[in-house]
């Protein structure tokens, strides 16, 4: 179902593009409902071309247009675009940052009184209609605007709301996972490849195996302990292959990595 609102986004990148198509195709808004600015223009006239959204002079026209607005810039760059916005922002405007470490206490800052504010981290998969976002309301956002917020999001994915003391933790986890993903695949396919299988087809085999182990996990909800020993036999292979990965401290690893980043996450967010 529609939403019934116009969308903006400040900041036309790759990220703005995956959500823009993303609620487009969802049917949340349509296209002529669709807006965003950017310096680069070549970033602009993509984000047009592959939703079909329309591009706008400035940050000001912006929010003359939209009534949702993603900001989408780095985080360095979030104060001066809200500074060049701050004429056209309005009571009745809800805005979205998926700027990494800004908190809401710093963006309810540098907007004027009453701006209301959710602020949310997606990861890199919204690309490919697969992101997994968490989101925290701020002090002038209703109930309302965080279940739109997740609307949205949900739109390319999955999105759960959180205490904003949580994010750091997403970011850990989701926002830093792909990555840990990645490593996993080459790491499979590096296997694949010194037992004497071709790397384009490791490579193909390790994705397509964590996509499905994925989606068993996501689809029949059963907990992922119970979903491994359906595939450990006795005496056989895979226990073999999980002697070695407790050997190597994988789990562990994991754990580690997860930790580290949201710490990290955590010292930027106090900067």
């Amino acid at each position: 179902m529609p939403i019934g609102m116009t969308v903006g986004f400040l900041g036309a990148g790759r990220m703005a593009t995956a959500l823009g198509g993303g609620l487009t195709r969802a049917g949340l808004v349509s296209p002529e409902e669709l807006f965003a600015f950017d310096v680069s223009k070549e970033a602009a006239e993509r984000f047009a071309r592959e939703t079909g959204g329309q591009v706008t002079a400035n940050p000001r026209a912006l929010f003359e247009r939209a009534q949702v607005v993603i900001v989408a810039v780095k985080p360095d760059q979030v104060a001066g675009a809200i500074e060049q916005a701050r004429p056209a922002i309005t009571p009745e405007h809800l805005l979205i940052s998926i700027a990494a470490g800004v908190p809401l206490k710093q963006l309810e800052t540098w907007s004027p009184a009453g701006t209301r504010w959710v602020r949310v981290m997606p990861n890199t998969p919204a690309l490919v209609g697969a992101c997994a976002a968490a989101y925290a309301r701020g002090g002038c956002a209703t109930p309302e605007d965080a279940a739109l917020a997740g609307r949205l999001f949900g739109a390319v994915g999955v999105a759960f709301e959180v205490k904003e003391a949580l994010l750091d933790a997403v970011t850990g986890l989701s926002g830093s996972g792909p990555a840990y993903g990645f490593v996993a695949i080459e790491a499979l396919s590096d296997g694949g490849v010194a037992a004497g299988l071709p790397r384009e087809v490791a490579t193909r085999l390790a994705a397509q195996t964590l996509l499905g182990a994925a989606k068993m996990v996501l689809e029949t909800g059963r907990h992922p302990g119970e979903l491994k020993d359906m595939v450990t036999s006795p005496g056989g292979t895979t226990i073999e292959g999980l002697q070695a990965l407790e050997e190597g401290g994988f789990r562990a690893a994991l754990m580690r990595a997860v930790r580290a980043a949201a710490r990290k996450a955590r010292r930027l967010g106090r900067r």
